[in-house]
């Protein structure tokens, strides 16, 4: 084959690549749970008070709704320690108590970076922890 049937070759199959990745497929589903946090609350995030949960939401869900990488490695690790599965979830936890949910916040831990009071707020951190720290 010569040279410029080698050149004509490849333009033609780079442009049957591109009519075939235009062509309409199926519309994208929706985005992954991890993805899909609630609105944040209107208001003074410096006040007192606040829906634990969807405080957690919000600020934390990207990694530990399900689906998100601070769950997967959870999950990980408490299958490892004898524990099931659902155990990843920080909300199913009934082991954290208040204040390590507030340290670990603060301080970070392994993959999980710290979150400042710019990132959550102590009023928010308050009812967070309270949210997640089942055990005192």
């Amino acid at each position: 084959m010569s040279r410029a049937s080698l050149v004509l070759v490849g333009i033609l199959g780079v442009a049957a690549s591109a009519v075939l990745a235009a062509q309409p497929g199926p519309p994208p589903g929706p985005p992954p749970p991890y993805q899909m946090r609630p609105v944040a609350p209107a208001g003074d995030r410096l006040k007192p008070g606040g829906d634990g949960k969807v405080l957690f939401e919000v600020h934390c869900g990207y990694c530990h709704l399900t689906g998100g990488m601070g769950t997967n490695l959870l999950t990980k690790q408490q299958v490892m320690a004898g524990n099931t599965p659902d155990k990843g979830l920080l909300a199913n936890r009934t082991d954290l108590t208040r204040d390590y949910v507030k340290t670990v916040v603060r301080m970070g831990k392994g993959a999980m970076p710290q979150q400042t009071r710019v990132d959550l707020t102590e009023a928010e951190l308050e009812v967070v922890a309270k949210y997640l720290g089942k055990a005192g």
